[in-house]
């Protein structure tokens, strides 16, 4: 399963101060390789921070992964390094909550995660290719969910952002001239995190997945990965 993961890869997680970026970043350090994070909240992004660096080599950048400024010091960051071999696309946000209804969901709010979960992912991807063709083998992971594929009430919004994301994917994968540029969607499944906390407050924490094993299952995908495109459900995934 470790073959890809070389000590010496450079790697950037959006969305890495809690939750499953936090734990891939975690999987990822432990492996040897350099990782870039970001975070909405400072403080928290460097709360994570100290307990990450224990395991690696890390650098945090805060900011909100919309921010096209902050998308480019991303890049540059991995520049510095001189290579970039994994871009995990796992920053997203709900919008509002609760969930609004299809005929109460907002203009604004509908836009906002648009600009996340969608128009931030292709620019970070657009941004990050060029370093990426340099890599001998270099993936592109799309944080993804059922609710893109699935009708669940109140799930509109956010639903309708994956749905475009993962197509945008498959597109990606299909124009990309570049045969060491793989495209994975991965959909975690529900975990116990506080986006799952703040969807559905009164989900039995005891039913849902550790996102830490979320993290070790998405790096078993993208050693396992053998095609220019997949997606996945990690919960599908047994750890060896």
């Amino acid at each position: 399963m470790d073959s890809w993961f070389e000590a010496g890869h450079v790697a950037i997680v959006t969305g890495g101060s809690k939750g499953l970026g936090k734990e891939i970043a975690r999987e990822l350090l432990t492996r040897g390789l350099h990782v870039i994070i970001d975070g909405r909240d400072g403080r928290l992004l460097e709360t994570a921070a100290k307990e990450l660096r224990q395991g690696g080599d890390l650098i945090t950048i805060a900011g909100d992964v919309s921010d096209k400024e902050h998308a480019h010091a991303l890049i540059a960051a991995a520049r510095e390094l001189g290579r970039l071999d994994l871009l995990v696309n796992n920053a997203s946000t709900l919008g509002e909550v609760p969930l609004p209804r299809v005929d109460e969901l907002t203009k604004g709010t509908f836009e906002h995660i648009f600009d996340v979960n969608v128009f931030a992912p292709i620019h970070l991807m657009q941004h990050a290719l060029p370093l990426m063709q340099q890599s001998s083998i270099a993936t592109i992971v799309n944080i993804t969910s059922d609710a893109g594929v699935e009708a669940y009430p109140t799930w509109g919004g956010y639903g309708a952002s994956k749905a475009a994301l993962e197509h945008i994917s498959r597109v990606l994968a299909a124009e990309l001239e570049s045969p060491s540029i793989r495209v994975l969607v991965a959909d975690p499944g529900d975990m116990n995190t506080q986006m799952h906390r703040d969807a559905i407050p009164d989900a039995d924490p005891s039913e849902l997945r550790n996102p830490a094993d979320s993290a070790r299952a998405l790096l078993q995908a993208i050693a396992e990965m053998k095609e220019p495109y997949g997606r996945v459900r990690l919960a599908d995934l047994v750890l060896a």
